[in-house]
């Protein structure tokens, strides 16, 4: 099986939309449609039913994206030990989705002009992850947000970020000033991805229960909230799809947009890399 056809399912699996899949490779969505149909012809199956607000995942589509993202994570681990074992100037970075943009365009272009000869690969992970594949050992650094379980880990600050609810505008609590989200018990919240780190779970979790398929993706979160009136956590600059808005939560610890990496790896290229990001990072430059 062809493993740039699984890395496009999974960028499409993740968005639930193919025009923006096709941006976040980098390319026009006409190729990208017509990859995801090579890949349903050579498997047999539809992984995808298509509907005005984009695709939903069949259910053979919601088994291929588990087994994809094995695959793909393995393939990962594979290609950063085998640099390193071979000794050649490499640097693996992580990034969150929604950070994916800011660490590829700025970030890491920055990082090459000082350090031509470096071979620089960038990695985005979904929410199952929240240290970006660091942790796993799968990165040598990676752009993160708080909090989470950072043991073992050194980390420098890039941002500091507000935490709302995030509601459709027809919602009650949308003209709100702010709310406690502790106090949200009757509302029905998004479920996120078990058993990863439970400082993060803690905090990205509502008052309420959880229901409905487990999200792994901004985008999977926004748009359920849009779509099926739950109710999810985002940081209150985040960028939003028309209809809904994010209402400032008192009982949550502003957000950290981080770089973090191994405390134990003293690797000059990961110190010139947070060199780099410090001086070129600025707030806005990733609105």
């Amino acid at each position: 099986m062809d493993l740039r056809l699984l890395s496009y399912f999974s960028v499409v699996a993740q968005e639930r939309h193919v025009g923006r899949a096709a941006q976040r490779l980098h390319m026009t969505q006409p190729p990208l449609s017509r990859a995801i149909r090579q890949l349903e012809d050579e498997l047999g199956v539809v992984l995808f039913e298509r509907n005005r607000s984009g695709v939903t995942l069949t259910a053979a589509g919601e088994v291929l994206r588990e087994e994809a993202a094995a695959v793909l994570d393995r393939v990962e681990v594979m290609q950063t030990r085998v640099r390193r074992e071979a000794g050649a100037p490499a640097l693996s970075v992580g990034s969150l989705a929604d950070a994916a943009d800011l660490v590829g365009s700025r970030l890491v272009a920055a990082f090459r002009a000082r350090h031509p000869h470096v071979a620089v690969t960038v990695h985005e992970f979904d929410l199952s992850d929240p240290t970006a594949g660091l942790r796993r050992g799968v990165v040598d650094v990676a752009l993160v947000r708080s909090p989470f379980d950072a043991a073992a880990m050194s980390t420098r600050v890039l941002d500091r970020q507000a935490v709302g609810l995030v509601v459709r505008q027809d919602d009650d609590l949308a003209g709100a000033a702010s709310v406690r989200v502790d106090a949200l018990t009757e509302r029905t919240w998004i479920r996120l991805p078990e058993g990863p780190d439970r400082v993060w779970l803690d905090y990205w979790s509502g008052g309420g229960p959880a229901a409905g398929p487990t999200v792994r993706t901004i985008q999977e979160c926004l748009q359920a909230v849009l779509w099926n009136g739950m109710s999810a956590l985002a940081p209150v600059d985040q960028m939003l799809p028309p209809g809904l808005v994010v209402v400032p939560a008192e009982d949550r610890q502003v957000n950290d947009l981080l770089l973090a990496w191994r405390s134990t790896d003293r690797s000059p290229l990961i110190r010139s890399f947070v060199r780099t990001v410090t001086d070129e990072y600025r707030p806005a430059a990733r609105r």
